[in-house]
């Protein structure tokens, strides 16, 4: 009984320090090696640019339509070959009466709200240029970003771009943007990683570009429809590079219940997405690419926080017995103890909107492991309506 406990907690204690850590180690070394006997080469830009597509959806954003397209309009692009599509169905508000002020932007709407994944589908038709950039209403992106992501197209083995999320750093940091800043930060150091080794493991929402030939359908009821789109063309043997010179910057979530709405829906398209890229398992078919699928996505979204919560009654189950070392069952218990306390200072002080960043962090991780039950419990329910409210900003 005492060895199957101590098997089963090693292996939870594993599964989660790869996950989180042990993963991002691995992935330093080998790219290391790698880059050693192949250095990076170096992209230019072509001569002549292709013509681009700045693909917005946005369902009543009538507060950020005008600064989005400033933003847009003052992108370092040639404005007769950047061509902007904002897809605003459903939406009730003066979202379309304020976009009628700009010409030139190709503006469609229908009355029905079927969620962005449907408006993305019913709008990548009307795209007509090479390439498609995908980005939300409510972040805004840095002058030279399309630039930087055409750079990146002058390999021919890259199908997608990815660019990077910036959360925007404010004095007194909540625990949901404090929390949020922190993982991005962790997740872009990552991002990078995975396509200096091969690909890019998915693409945030906020800003990723295609090929727009290489664009597939995707049902309306997908969740996470920018993982789905840029996985899909990875599958087909193009790699998703990381391009941290191009960035969306957008605050945090107004606080953790809000920001509880994003974990949730997240989590559970996760879910969604490893049961529509089942191929993607298999690592004698895609290799490299499902080795850091499975390494950095599946894991996160399936057993691993279930092997975390199991870490602390596992530990309780070995100190019960009188079995060596107890010595090292008890510091790891301690350890364990001291983050789980941290946590809950983070969680209070959170809730009394007093500021530390130490014990934020140590909440947030918590918070987004319990959010990924919450997700499956989402997608158990799920009734196929891709349309969901949208969590507020700060």
């Amino acid at each position: 009984m005492y060895n199957t406990i101590s098997i089963l907690f090693w292996i939870c204690l594993f599964l989660v320090f790869y996950t989180y850590i042990g993963y991002g180690i691995v992935l330093w070394v080998a790219v290391k090696v790698k880059e050693l006997f192949s250095p990076r080469r170096v992209l230019e830009l072509p001569e002549t640019l292709p013509e681009v597509t700045l693909f917005i959806t946005a369902y009543n954003e009538e507060e950020v339509v005008d600064e989005k397209m400033e933003n847009s309009l003052s992108l370092d692009y040639p404005k007769d070959k950047l061509k902007i599509v904002w897809v605003t169905d459903g939406s009730t508000d003066k979202t379309n009466e304020k976009l009628a002020a700009y010409p030139g932007v190709n503006v469609l709407f229908q009355p029905e709200r079927r969620g962005k994944t449907a408006a993305i589908n019913r709008g990548m038709p009307f795209v007509t240029t090479s390439i498609a950039v995908f980005t939300d209403a409510n972040t805004f992106i840095n002058k030279e970003a399309v630039k930087e992501i055409v750079r990146e197209f002058a390999n021919p083995e890259t199908g997608c771009v990815a660019g990077e999320k910036r959360i925007a750093v404010k004095e007194k940091d909540t625990a949901s943007s404090g929390g949020e800043g922190a993982y991005w930060r962790y997740e872009s150091t990552l991002k990078d990683l995975d396509s200096r080794l091969y690909s890019a493991v998915g693409a945030a929402g906020e800003l990723f570009a295609i090929r727009a030939s290489l664009f597939e359908e995707m049902p309306d009821d997908t969740l996470l429809d920018d993982f789905i789109v840029s996985l899909r063309i990875a599958s087909r043997g193009y790699r998703i590079a990381y391009c941290k010179d191009a960035y969306a910057m957008e605050t945090g979530s107004l606080n953790m219940k809000e920001e509880q709405k994003r974990k949730v829906r997240i989590a559970a398209g996760g879910v969604q997405a490893i049961g529509r890229l089942r191929p993607l398992l298999n690592i004698f078919r895609h290799g490299c690419l499902s080795f850091q699928y499975i390494s950095h996505r599946v894991l996160r979204w399936t057993i691993t926080p279930v092997a975390l919560f199991l870490l602390v009654p596992l530990n309780v189950l070995l100190l019960a017995f009188p079995a060596e070392p107890v010595w090292l069952y008890q510091l790891l218990a301690a350890g364990q103890g001291l983050f789980y306390l941290t946590a809950c200072t983070g969680w209070y002080l959170a809730h009394h909107a007093l500021k530390n960043k130490i014990t934020f962090i140590p909440y947030y991780f918590l918070f987004m492991n319990l959010n990924v039950f919450k997700g499956m419990i989402y997608l158990r329910n799920f009734k196929g309506n891709a349309a969901w409210e949208k969590a507020k900003r700060a």
